[in-house]
């Protein structure tokens, strides 16, 4: 028996359940798209699909409802594709498998794909149920937002009518999104020169793991261990009293994602070997008492393995260590205006080493367009200063609060008739495709909600189930009200 078998509304979770079995990560929506698709053939609803992949589909008004202006539902196909390292599990092809403790639903190991595959469920039942009231609907299906809002920036004017949107991508329950974060990435590529390795010394792997991880932007505040600036850490410490050498490093797997896990192979001199793993045990004890309260599962393993044929030479491992070391990460400026807001931060999201660069990947958010610009360049800077080149991609716009919106008037409203009390509203340091989607349709009156999601972005992600059914509900009031 599944072990979402009579969860509320059985409309929703059945949806979700399909999704889960879908492979949808970033890039790769095609069978995703596909479902959807022929969901909307099947209960014969208008679609459209774009030359980027996004899906549009439209529902006509309740009668009676005719009159009521067009809402559009909006959400994303993707997900971002995680695992613990020690769980076998083929994204492209396996099933997310799921676990249920009490009111929390989580996966085996990996990311559920509550964020969006709740979202999409949502939208999912309200194109099928035919009793429902609302007025017209047009329900977006866009591609590839975990790794670049690919799929927004593509929509053409002519895709979208209403200008009213719901966006379903929030992750808690009672709060009402109405700003989010710009951001932007860059690619970092240091030159690397390698040589043959000598025969007098001893090959270690250092790895560290069981940090928490987590979204570079929900998260990014509360300070998590980043497993490449800690691995990075503990190589420039010992680079001081040894000659080291690197052969590899490489740590992090999405830009949106604090790194959970970093492993480097480095060599040391035979005779520096007892007191290099006694220093790095005990550059470990005092980081475990750092970051104790946060990352209570931080781990420093270092095993004796083969030594490589071929190493970096001794400028290449110095600039790549310095490099990392040097590189932020983190909380960069608080907000002035909004209380406990994140202003500006970067993630140092990823490092992997081809034969002849190490390529490092940073993803930087700023609710303010120049601090955005200011915390790239500085990026830029480091990185010329080792020798590197930098790529930047294309920044995505923040979404600008605006407290005079009708929707978010209604919504308020609809959630204190229904629960009781006054619903929080916030702008987060997420990125949303609100701010694009904003720019592309002008007058577009937006708020973004959901259900609760903790630990987006990591194996931990969870949703809790009884918020689904609350959120549910409160979406069609709102439909049916507007």
């Amino acid at each position: 028996m599944s072990v979402i078998e009579g969860l509320k509304p059985e409309i929703v979770w059945k949806h979700f359940d399909e999704i889960r079995k879908i492979p949808r990560c970033s890039k790769h929506e095609e069978k995703i798209r596909e479902y959807i698709v022929n969901f909307a053939k099947k209960l014969n609803l208008e679609y459209k699909v774009d030359k980027a992949g996004n899906v549009v589909i439209r529902k006509a008004a309740s009668p009676g409802m005719e009159n009521k202006p067009i809402v559009v539902l909006q959400g994303h196909m993707d997900m971002v594709c995680e695992k613990n390292a020690n769980v076998e599990h083929d994204f492209s092809k396996d099933p997310i498998k799921l676990v249920k403790k009490g009111d929390v639903l989580t996966a085996d190991g990996t990311t559920l794909g509550a964020d969006n595959g709740i979202g999409l469920a949502i939208m999912l039942a309200i194109l099928e149920d035919k009793n429902l009231k609302h007025g017209p609907i047009e329900a977006l299906f866009t591609v590839d937002e975990e790794t670049g809002l690919t799929g927004a920036f593509a929509i053409q004017p002519d895709f979208l009518k209403g200008r009213i949107m719901l966006n379903l991508d929030s992750e808690d329950f009672g709060v009402i999104t109405i700003g989010s974060a710009g951001g932007g990435g860059s690619k970092i590529e240091l030159p690397l020169k390698r040589q043959k390795n000598g025969k007098e010394s001893k090959s270690f792997t250092i790895k560290v793991t069981g940090l928490r991880g987590g979204h570079s932007g929900v998260d990014i505040h509360e300070q998590r261990g980043n497993a490449i600036k800690i691995l990075a850490r503990f190589l420039w410490k010992a680079m001081q009293n040894y000659e080291l050498l690197v052969s590899d490093i490489r740590g992090g797997d999405k830009h949106n994602a604090i790194p959970r896990e970093a492993t480097a192979v480095v060599l040391v001199n035979e005779k520096d070997m007892s007191k290099f793993v006694s220093s790095l045990k005990n550059e470990a004890k005092d980081i475990a008492n750092e970051i104790k309260t946060i990352d209570p599962n931080f781990i420093l393993k270092i095993e004796e393995t083969k030594n490589p044929e071929e190493i970096l030479d001794k400028e290449s491992t110095f600039k790549l260590i310095n490099l990392l070391y040097s590189l932020p990460h983190g909380v960069d400026k608080m907000s002035y205006d909004v209380p406990g807001l994140v202003e500006t931060s970067t993630n140092l999201a990823k490092i992997s080493m081809e034969k002849n660069n190490a390529v490092i990947e940073m993803s930087s958010r700023s609710a303010t367009k120049s601090e955005l610009e200011d915390m790239r360049g500085r990026i830029k800077a480091i990185a010329s200063l080792a020798g590197a080149k930098t790529t930047e991609d294309e920044p995505y716009p923040g979404w600008k609060p605006n407290l005079d919106s009708k929707i978010l008037a209604l919504a308020k409203k609809v959630f204190r008739e229904m629960y009781g009390r006054e619903p929080k509203v916030e702008a987060i340091h997420a990125g949303l495709e609100c701010g694009i989607i904003g720019e592309k349709f002008p007058g577009m009156d937006m708020i973004s909600i959901g259900p609760t999601i903790k630990y987006p972005h990591s194996p931990d992600e969870q949703v809790e189930i009884s918020t689904v059914d609350k959120f549910y509900k409160y979406v069609l009031k709102i439909l049916e009200n507007i």
